[in-house]
């Protein structure tokens, strides 16, 4: 058995989005405008704002505004670039003036973003205003943020008893009935 190196050979690493999935035509618009930037325009941020267009709705993770407003310190005058949804945090009292770039913002946040005296931009107004990334930082959200993520983990073995600390089990409720006998008690087989 060989490799078949007509239809490819053997598979390396991982794909790279050439196209969204996604039907939606302004993101498809998006990502013909930032991919003729980075060719056209030999620009390294337009580049990489062309491949998270691309991503799966996983891999564009949202981003808090307390978390926005953290990471813009001190960083005056700057477009916080965000490819990825822009969500309120009630806990934040005191929102900065900032000037955000984002594919979407939830009604919360725009307001309290609008209200500081800040900005809400679109992509395709930061690529007039900045075409090749100049003035700007560009930020992700979270990604293992997710609650689906605290159950991930792998089963113990002897020689490592640890691999599976806390990791979130899947159960119906949280109670004296649910999953607390064996494998849950040093008393009872093992602790896990």
């Amino acid at each position: 058995m060989g490799i078949d190196l007509i239809a490819g050979g053997r598979r390396v690493g991982h794909n790279v989005r050439k196209a969204p999935v996604s039907q939606d035509v302004y993101l498809k618009l998006l990502v013909k405008l930032y991919s003729f930037l980075a060719r056209r325009a030999e620009s390294k941020f337009a580049g990489v704002i062309a491949k998270r267009l691309c991503m799966s709705r996983l891999n564009k993770a949202p981003i808090s505004l307390s978390r926005l407003a953290r990471y813009m310190k001190g960083k005056d005058g700057k477009i916080a670039v965000i490819v990825g949804a822009v969500t309120n945090d009630a806990r934040l009292l005191e929102v900065p003036a900032l000037t955000v770039c984002a594919l979407r913002f939830t009604a919360d946040a725009r307001a309290r973003i609008a209200k500081a005296g800040g900005e809400c931009i679109t992509f395709d107004q930061l690529a007039l205003r900045s075409p090749k990334g100049s003035n700007t930082v560009l930020l992700r959200g979270a990604k293992n943020a997710r609650e689906s993520v605290r159950h991930f983990g792998h089963r113990t073995t002897v020689n490592n008893p640890h691999t599976h600390d806390s990791v979130k089990p899947y159960v119906r409720s949280k109670g004296r009935k649910f999953e607390k006998a064996r494998g849950r008690r040093k008393s009872n087989g093992f602790k896990v």
